[in-house]
């Protein structure tokens, strides 16, 4: 294998993707230059799947756009000034789309490797060609693709068909789960709601696992296989960093979705995720901007205008803070012996917790500061093992959160005025107000705050900046406010 030099590297390129409809594996297929191709898989159990015309089409569309999507985890290794796509077209809007994804989805992994992304990456914008050609090498037409709709509900009795000739779309969601809190209150409440629901997740996870397996739903396990040159080329010296998975997640997930007619795609990320961290001399950085309210508004409506019209993509818990999250999940203990936040859990590589809680995180601290306010401690201590607020070690971790003398972490935590509202209503209990960190809360950092911003009741009120559809929205919105 030629050594990798990514200061040599001078064009990313996108080679190929195709999918086998009899194998339900799709190929994603990536370059450097002219160097080896560097191949990922993506398989959707269900096959052999029988597509008709229309589903083609809009599967063919999905597939271009997780290729393009996906090609992050591979660009980010030399990100290069040049960028080809060599076997279909885009146009502007899908090119500004990636761009935007691409520049705001590496923000952190470009703070933290010193780089500016910024007029860097580009996109090949050209008209589609009305043409279609025959059919490639990987299964699927080679050539452009209009965007179109998606045949409509199904008649009666008719809703599980898979494919062929006169299939239909059925009434059905595809829910991602992550095994957090957060996709279980989503979960609950499609059940609440009477949505019929398929919980799906992405790669080997065990934990995640025994979470759906929980939920006593239908589960769908898609599998990803990274090219394994790419972890050849972190050994030698590649660029490597933090990438917008959610947006690779859920750019599968869509994918999935048309194979198997499902016409909604459900993810569980909140408000609080379009808030980034504040670094001094750089701006906000968004660990977690693909969860965050522009990645959501922008792909959604790309995947209605370009792969399917009827195809909805959403977040059921944008209405909510991280805070009201929180409160949602404590109604019930269904999950309590199951569920994990701990990041530490779904790392590709390195050390894992022997539980399901490391107690050490940034996303354990503020998981458990959240719950506080919500669930009896006996409760709360008993899932973790231990009670994190009553442990002096953690007070780097928790001024982090508070943005005390420090900023927010780079991990799905949600933002510094809530953790401070939590903390602040923790303060005034007698059960919580004498653990250490609480307590240096109460004596050194209260005094210095606006106690009219400690208010906890104002974070918990649900916004009406979505993408769920209003009959359902209808359906939930006194759920998520009581």
């Amino acid at each position: 294998m030629t050594p990798f030099d990514r200061d040599a590297v001078r064009s990313f390129r996108f080679v190929r993707c195709g999918f086998d409809a009899a194998t339900g594996i799709a190929r994603l297929v990536y370059a450097f230059d002219d160097g080896p191709e560097l191949v990922e898989t993506v398989t959707v159990p269900g096959a052999p799947f029988e597509l008709d015309a229309a589903r083609a089409r809009a599967a063919e569309q999905a597939l271009r756009l997780l290729h393009l999507i996906a090609g992050v985890s591979y660009y980010k290794a030399a990100v290069p000034g040049e960028i080809r796509i060599d076997s279909y077209a885009i146009d502007t809007e899908t090119a500004a789309l990636l761009e935007e994804i691409y520049l705001n989805g590496l923000g952190e992994f470009a703070y933290r490797n010193g780089l500016d992304l910024h007029g860097r990456i580009r996109f090949p914008a050209l008209k589609p060609s009305p043409s279609r050609g025959g059919l490639g090498g990987d299964g699927f037409p080679v050539g452009g693709a209009e965007p179109h709709p998606h045949p409509g509900p199904p008649p009666e009795g008719e809703g599980e068909k898979q494919g062929g000739e006169g299939s239909r779309l059925h009434r059905h969601a595809l829910v991602a789960i992550g095994g957090g809190k957060d996709s279980l209150v989503s979960i609950e409440a499609l059940r609440r709601a009477g949505v019929a629901q398929t919980v799906t997740w992405i790669g080997g996870s065990q934990l995640i696992r025994a979470c759906a397996e929980r939920t006593g739903l239908p589960t769908l396990n898609i599998g990803r296989q990274l090219a394994p040159e790419l972890f050849e080329y972190n050994r030698q010296g590649a660029w490597n960093g933090h990438i917008p998975v959610t947006a690779i997640n859920s750019a599968i997930m869509v994918f999935a979705a048309v194979l198997l007619g499902a016409d909604q795609v459900v993810f569980s990320n909140e408000r609080s995720a379009s808030y980034g961290s504040l670094i001094e001399g750089t701006g906000e950085v968004n660990h977690q901007w693909s969860k965050g309210w522009m990645f959501e508004r922008d792909f959604g409506a790309h995947v209605q205008r370009e792969v399917a019209a009827d195809l909805h993509y959403y977040s059921l818990l944008r209405p909510l803070s991280e805070l009201a999250v929180a409160r949602q999940f404590a109604k019930s203990d269904r999950y309590d012996a199951h569920f994990s936040s701990c990041n530490r859990n779904f790392h590709l590589l390195g050390e894992r917790p022997v539980g399901r809680w490391c107690g050490v995180c940034p996303k354990c601290h503020f998981v458990f500061l959240a719950l506080a306010p919500f669930m009896p401690k006996p409760r709360l201590v008993a899932i973790f093992g231990r009670n994190l607020l009553d442990d002096p070690e953690q007070v780097p971790g928790y001024d982090a959160l508070l943005e005390y003398q420090d900023h927010k972490p780079f991990e799905c935590v949600g933002e510094g005025r809530e953790s401070r509202a939590a903390m602040a209503a923790l303060a005034r209990r007698p059960e919580w107000k004498e653990d250490a960190i609480v307590k240096r809360f109460a004596s050194e950092i209260l005094p210095q705050l606006d106690a009219e911003e400690l208010d906890i009741a104002p974070l918990l009120v649900v916004d009406d900046e979505h993408r769920i559809p209003p009959a359902l929205w209808e359906q939930l919105r006194a759920h998520f406010a009581a």
